[in-house]
């Protein structure tokens, strides 16, 4: 789609005064998808340099904000993690074509902050902490699970970059297990649920996204038990914190969630016997 309030597309590497009407430019998937008849300029990212994925020397991993979906995908094959299969999988959850694949970002999908975003799954299960830098060049960090605080709502400041998110060497060592239901063969994720377990029944997580507002993150000292793990996700999660649109009603949305975590828990006890 045109953006013919768009009147400059300024390269990032060049700084300048943020203005009213800005916006930073990544992949642009979802900027040029509708209307933004309130964006003036544009500040275009591509240009940067920035590595897309690297393991650091620690063991962690950095995802660069400009990460696109086939550059994220074609890394993990190489990565030799137990949590690997879990970047593929969230890659494939995003059911798009190549075109969009090869363009969206990391950083992107997470700044939008829609509930069935699967970089937002995939970072928020595996502790990935976001690193944020100001228009004064002041840096802070959020964990990914407290910066997207709603849905289309994140933790940024006017002017504020999301540069990467680290994906910690301990997270990347958990076995995952990987839920998804959509109420469509080829639909957008209505429940996403992520468990991951330490080896020799340590640290046991679930997430859930994509049925809640907001990343969902429960800590299991061991493998819950059933009733355990319902208690704990009824109190986590609002009434009004499930969300509700045309890809799934809250109450359905609701069901699976329970439903998918409980199979995640099996699998999980399962492998950390």
């Amino acid at each position: 789609m045109d953006l013919n309030t768009v009147v400059e597309i300024r390269d990032a590497r060049t700084p300048a005064p943020w203005r009213p009407g800005d916006a930073w430019l990544g992949g642009g998937t979802f900027l040029f998808s509708e209307p933004q008849p309130h964006l003036r300029r544009l500040v275009d990212l591509s240009r940067t340099g920035w590595t897309p994925a690297e393991r650091r020397p620690d063991g962690s991993v950095e995802l660069a904000a400009t990460c696109t979906i086939a550059a994220l995908s074609r890394f993990a094959k190489e990565l030799d993690v137990p949590a690997a299969p879990l970047f593929e999988q969230c890659c494939r959850a995003f059911l798009a074509s190549f075109k969009i694949w090869n363009m969206a970002t990391v950083g992107g999908n997470l700044c939008n902050a829609l509930p069935a975003g699967p970089m937002i799954s995939l970072t928020a299960a595996l502790d990935g902490t976001c690193l944020l830098i100001a228009q004064d060049g002041g840096r802070r960090e959020a964990p990914v699970a407290d910066f997207v605080t709603g849905a289309g709502r994140a933790d940024l400041a006017e002017g504020e970059l999301l540069r990467s998110v680290t994906l910690p060497a301990g997270a990347l060592g958990r076995r995952t297990a990987f839920r998804q239901a959509s109420l469509y063969g080829l639909g957008r994720s209505g429940v996403l649920v992520i468990g991951t377990a330490e080896p020799r029944g340590g640290l046991v997580t679930v997430s859930v996204t994509a049925a809640t507002v907001r990343p969902v993150r429960l800590r299991f000292g061991s493998a819950p038990t059933a009733s355990a793990l319902r208690a704990a996700l009824a109190a986590a999660v609002g009434d009004d914190e499930w969300f509700d649109d045309i890809h799934g009603l809250a109450v359905w949305r609701r069901h699976m969630t329970f439903r998918l975590a409980d199979e995640i828990r099996g699998e999980l006890r399962e492998a950390v016997r």
